[in-house]
């Protein structure tokens, strides 16, 4: 089997894109911002279809904001190095595109899409889902919910409606000056009780004493991780905060598209766990996966929509130490539908399982697809 090309589809399905403002929090040591939606513009989608000569394709979706779209020049450039080559010959790929990405001039985790649709082609062929290629370790993954709510109220009240829709484990993002949040962590562990597994996404708010800080408060409170404390290219920072709290750390999900980069940050102590999302490709995934096995420790899948959300959920049951699928409410299911998937992982009873189809096990509405199709590159 042979690649004979690779292929781009521009899809016309209405995307708004956030424009976002940014706003000064109050009460902090040193200037931060977080962001508030201030409008929104219109998008279009991208499918990326890995064509062979036996008639077999590979299909990946290309979505979030961090990885954008496939420029022209981008797709030439993975055409010249691909096409004629045998995906079965994943790895091989893999080494030739990673290694090679700094004399392309292409940002780390520009392979990701394509290496996706290798492990669908070689599933598809071989007429077996992608876990079963991986190796299965268990049947379901449990899944933690993103609460939200504008006031300490209504986030008690989110995070009892996930506890009460099975989900055993919930994270919050709480962007407020160190004394608030720790009011708001407080409230959520009394709601929930000592049972349910909670998480903190600081999104890089705080400064390395506020962080020290809150790490403490957090032990106490029995949190599960604390993820994206500080600004995690502050590696010394990262690396003193590791050592100062109990709390394991998760990191770095700003640079998680460079997979040799979060290695270098679980070597040196400047994270616990390792952050990591398999729009940057399954490969490196499984890579960090080993690594983190080997030093004791877990890799934890950041949230994946369209196709991403089932690839995850392939990997949630490959994976020995992963501990939890993440899940938005609603939106992961969205993103799949608006790409004419019709079997986007959904949350049941509080957990995830992938399909047992061949390859990612995608249904695909192809009449919708077609119809939506606004170019092929």
């Amino acid at each position: 089997m042979k690649i004979t090309n690779v292929r781009v589809l521009n899809i016309g399905v209405p995307q708004k894109k956030s424009i976002y403002n940014l706003k000064m929090l109050e009460g902090m040591r040193r200037d931060q911002y977080t962001h508030q939606v201030h409008s929104t513009s219109d998008g279009i989608l991208q499918l990326m279809k890995v064509e062979t000569d036996e008639g077999i394709e590979g299909l990946c979706t290309l979505e979030g904001a961090r990885l954008g779209s496939m420029n022209p020049y981008t797709l030439e450039q993975m055409r010249h190095l691909v096409i004629g080559l045998d995906p079965f010959h994943r790895e091989e790929i893999y080494q030739k595109m990673h290694r090679g990405n700094r004399w392309l001039y292409q940002a780390p985790g520009w392979q990701g899409p394509l290496d996706n649709c290798l492990w669908d082609i070689i599933g598809k062929a071989s007429e077996l889902p992608v876990w079963a290629i991986m190796g299965r370790v268990r049947e379901s993954l449990p899944a933690y919910k993103n609460i939200r709510g504008e006031t300490i109220q209504l986030s008690v009240e989110d995070a009892i409606r996930s506890v009460e829709a099975g989900f055993p484990a919930i994270k919050d993002h709480f962007y407020h000056p160190p004394n608030e949040n720790i009011k708001w962590f407080e409230a959520i562990r009394s709601a929930v009780g000592p049972d349910i597994d909670i998480m903190h996404d600081a999104v890089g708010i705080y400064s390395l004493e506020q962080a020290i800080r809150i790490g403490r408060v957090l032990t106490e409170l029995d949190y599960r991780w604390f993820e994206e404390p500080l600004p995690e290219r502050h590696h010394k920072n990262m690396k003193s905060l590791c050592d100062a709290v109990d709390i394991p750390i998760l990191a770095p999900e700003m640079m998680m598209d460079d997979v040799d980069l979060s290695a270098q940050w679980l070597i040196s102590g400047a994270t616990d766990l390792i952050r990591a999302n398999a729009r940057h490709g399954t490969t490196g995934i499984i890579k960090l996966a080993h690594l983190a096995e080997l030093h004791g420790t877990t890799i934890e899948l950041n949230a994946g929509g369209a196709l991403s959300g089932l690839v995850h959920a392939h990997l949630a049951v490959s994976i020995s130490n992963t501990s939890y699928y993440e899940y938005f409410d609603g939106s992961q299911e969205k993103s799949g539908l608006d790409y004419g998937i019709t079997n986007p992982p959904s949350a049941e009873n509080g957990s995830i399982s992938p399909p047992d189809l061949p390859g990612w096990g995608a249904i695909w509405d192809w009449d919708k697809l077609k119809s939506k199709t606004l170019s092929e590159v």
